[in-house]
């Protein structure tokens, strides 16, 4: 029986996250920057918020957040599906609350689907078992400590941009892979047109609502950047792209060398 991972979070990780921002965003329209900033310097004892305590915290909303844009998940489903076979054991690394593995479990023979939070695994958990899926196993672990392989393939949907250590994630990755095998990633990157100016207020925002614990760590990445990073880890990029094709939302394949 061949392995796969898979460490799809899906859209909706990303799209929680710019929920976030547009409500930041009319909050200081509304109050003013100078009211956030007084705000953030009057929190007793705070610090950036933990991974694990703020999506734990989150999950019940992050749960019934809907996927904005439905036909760029259902393209990247697609080509995600072509890499697939029936035989392959799936491991998802930011799986979240299960959308990705429900929605890939019959293309597979087993999903083993994990999570920094026990609070998102345990929706998925329910959500499994009400649709009768039986197929996918949820556990808690982080995204640079894998589960035991040899695997065939890695995915990182719109969660590689939230790791704390990107090399270090990659290395586990690699690590865990057969020979030859994939990485599968999708990560909002540094725009280069278009979003430019929601790209920067979240820049200016983002620190404040990590201060106040309104929002997880994230890394935004050029291009060349992210590119060069995964290459280092021993990876040869075979193909790339964007999915949709007018936002930064980087679609690589690569393969271990």
């Amino acid at each position: 029986m061949t392995v796969f991972i898979d460490l799809c979070a899906c859209d909706i990780r990303l799209v929680f996250l710019e929920m976030r921002m547009r409500q930041a965003r009319d909050s200081f329209v509304k109050n003013g920057m100078q009211d956030a900033r007084t705000k953030s310097t009057n929190v007793e004892d705070a610090d950036m918020v933990n991974q694990e305590q703020f999506w734990d915290g989150v999950a019940p909303k992050y749960a019934k957040s809907p996927i904005k844009n439905m036909e760029g998940y259902e393209y990247t489903l697609n080509q995600t599906r072509s890499f697939l076979k029936e035989t392959d054991l799936v491991l998802e690394i930011g799986a979240g609350t299960g959308s990705t593995a429900l929605a890939l479990a019959d293309s597979v023979a087993q999903i083993v689907a994990t999570d920094i939070s026990e609070q998102m695994l345990a929706v998925g958990r329910i959500r499994a078992k009400e649709q009768g899926v039986k197929n996918i196993r949820f556990q808690r672990t982080e995204a640079d400590r894998l589960p035991e392989g040899p695997f065939d393939a890695v995915m990182a949907h719109n969660v590689l941009h939230l790791v704390e250590d990107l090399p270090a994630t990659l290395r586990a990755c690699h690590a865990s892979l057969r020979p030859g095998g994939l990485l599968i990633s999708k990560t909002f990157l540094k725009p280069t047109n278009g979003l430019q100016l929601m790209y920067r207020f979240m820049c200016l925002v983002l620190p404040i609502m990590q201060w106040l614990g309104k929002a997880p760590f994230v890394v935004f990445y050029s291009a060349q950047e992210f590119e060069r990073t995964i290459e280092c880890a021993g990876f040869e990029i075979i193909e790339t792209a964007n999915y949709p094709a007018t936002e930064a939302r980087r679609y690589i394949v690569a393969r271990k060398r």
